[in-house]
């Protein structure tokens, strides 16, 4: 199966567009709609709902212990990026924590295509979501019985154009990363807690961005990105 850079600029199957859908960059710094996408549609489990009714249950595990995992996937010109990947890379996540996807990789990749063409979108970014599922307010993944699949397409504007040209002001913050012999780095987890404390450090130190370090002191990470050199 090839679904690297497969293309969505086929109309939508079951949604007729309305109204043109308006492109906002996703900044964070000002009141915006959720997605920057006017009348956006995401998708849960198999259905399309409006923004303001996409709704999951108060006792899926996913938002009681961050039990689920995600994929966070770029589209240009109509073209998911490197597709194929991140799905073989959510389905290593899910066999990591002994999640079992409920839909093949074929109808995943289906279903990401669709939420595109939803979102009348060409650039973007695609939030890929598969939580526990809905149990009881215990931690045994057991009681979950059906994992959930949630996929959100969005807009996107990582920073400001100001920051490409004169920089952004990092600091280093006194969280450390997750240790790798805590919980494997390669699991795309929902829960984030250790990267939101870094970003709250930056937030409070007046940054723009947080640098971690890992326990023996090395540079580990950005609060909200890999970190890379040349």
């Amino acid at each position: 199966m090839k679904t690297t850079d497969a293309t969505v600029l086929d109309e939508p199957k079951i949604h007729e567009p309305g109204a043109e859908a308006v492109m906002e960059p996703a900044v964070e710094s000002r009141p915006r709609r959720t997605t920057g996408v006017k009348d956006a549609k995401i998708y849960i489990d198999g259905k399309f709902y409006s923004e303001a009714n996409a709704k999951i249950s108060v006792f899926d595990h996913g938002l009681l212990y961050g039990d689920g995992i995600f994929e966070g996937i770029r589209f240009y010109n109509g073209r998911v990026f490197r597709l194929e990947e991140h799905l073989l890379r959510l389905w290593d996540s899910a066999r990591s924590i002994c999640l079992e996807i409920p839909m093949t990789m074929r109808d995943m990749t289906e279903a990401v295509l669709e939420t595109i063409r939803q979102n009348h979108l060409h650039d973007g970014y695609i939030r890929l979501v598969v939580t526990r599922g809905i149990g009881n307010l215990g931690l045994n993944p057991t009681q979950c019985k059906s994992p959930s699949v949630i996929i959100i397409a969005a807009t996107i504007a990582l920073y400001h154009q100001d920051f490409y040209r004169k920089g952004l002001t990092i600091v280093t913050c006194a969280t450390r990363r997750s240790n790798p012999a805590a919980l494997n780095p390669a699991v795309k987890s929902l829960n984030y807690l250790n990267n939101v404390m870094a970003r709250v450090e930056a937030n409070l130190s007046g940054a723009d961005e947080a640098l971690m370090l890992n326990d023996a002191g090395n540079v580990g990470a950005a609060g909200d990105y890999t970190l890379g050199s040349v």
